[in-house]
């Protein structure tokens, strides 16, 4: 007899463990399924964010400023015999870079003198100048 009771503890004792088990099993799936839910929940908040960000850029890009018109610019050109049409901005360029390709420096400020009978625009840099200092009209 005592070996009967002894396996009925024991079927016993087997039955109340194969229960937890189940319920550690089941308990376990819920846990998964949430994980997964969670899971889910974050690529899809993910998801909505990058949309949300590519709509921003796009209208962004869409909201640009208009573009600015360019201001009207005064020319001033010098008329004389023999020569065509000399403008002055195009003089004072030409008289910083050969300033600049004499020396190695940028002219800053640049005084032109230009003088038609000769066909030159003498220059000076800084008050420094002289005869070197001239372009050809």
């Amino acid at each position: 007899m005592a070996v009967k009771k002894t396996e009925e503890k024991a079927a016993a004792v087997k039955a109340v463990a194969e229960k937890k088990v189940e319920e550690v099993k089941a308990t376990a799936k819920k846990a998964a399924a949430a994980t997964k839910t969670k899971a889910a929940a974050a690529k899809t908040t993910a998801k909505a964010k990058a949309e949300t960000a590519k709509k921003t850029v796009k209208k962004a890009a869409a909201k640009k400023a208009p573009a600015k018109k360019a201001a009207a610019k005064d020319e001033i050109f010098v008329q004389f015999e023999g020569v065509a049409d000399v403008s002055v901005a195009a003089v004072v360029e030409a008289a910083k870079a050969d300033y600049k390709a004499k020396t190695g420096k940028a002219a800053k400020a640049v005084t032109v003198y230009v003088k038609p009978a000769e066909g030159v625009a003498y220059y000076t840099v800084a008050g420094k100048g002289g005869e070197d200092f001239k372009v050809e009209l």
